[in-house]
């Protein structure tokens, strides 16, 4: 029985198996701070700035949000279909398994399936780039916001503005912006988001 066991451990791939719960870790840290960025960002918006949802089928900033809301939900599921994908693949391409069902068959398929996983991952790595650069407007969004927060603290009497217009959120037609001077700016710079 101890024998069966340690050739049972033996045949287990334990990088596949620590990449795995990486890659889960990974979706599980960027799907619920990519949640929790979109909430406030919603709640900064409509409490700071004072801008509220659009009636109708108009498409702005708060549809907007919803809808990366629910493309990261989409690439969450997504990473955990090809984690257990990826996980069974490495489970069937070890070296234990080929002693236990014959060399030629199970080699040749393996060679076959590692090679089309690694060609889609290089895929998925192309748009996970994507995914990171286009994320990356709301932390420049956001150290804007922390550097005019703290600037104001070091130069008393400075007026600086951050003008929603110079990130896209809104229209060049309209207006948004929160100055130093008022009573918003102070509060947002005060709270927790």
């Amino acid at each position: 029985c101890f024998e069966c066991c340690i050739k049972c451990l033996g045949g287990i791939p334990y990088a596949s198996l620590i990449a795995t719960i990486l890659l889960y870790a990974g979706v599980a840290l960027f799907c619920g701070c990519g949640h929790e960025a979109l909430s406030g960002t919603v709640n900064i918006l409509q409490t700071y700035f004072e801008m509220a949802r659009a009636a109708g089928d108009i498409i702005d900033v708060f549809t907007m949000i919803d809808i990366f809301k629910y493309v990261i939900y989409g690439i969450a599921a997504a990473f955990f279909v090809y984690g257990i994908l990826l996980m069974v693949e490495g489970f069937f391409t070890t070296g234990a398994i080929k002693d236990l069902y014959g060399d030629f068959k199970i080699t040749t398929c393996g060679r076959c399936v590692s090679a089309w996983f690694i060609m889609l991952t290089y895929v998925f790595m192309l748009a996970w780039l994507g995914v990171t650069a286009f994320t990356s407007l709301p932390v420049y969004m956001y150290f804007n916001l922390w550097t005019i927060c703290r600037n104001t603290t070091l130069v008393e009497g400075a007026n600086l503005c951050l003008d929603l217009r110079q990130f896209g959120i809104v229209t060049i037609g309209e207006e948004k912006k929160i100055c130093t001077m008022s009573e918003n700016f102070l509060r947002m710079c005060e709270s927790t988001e």
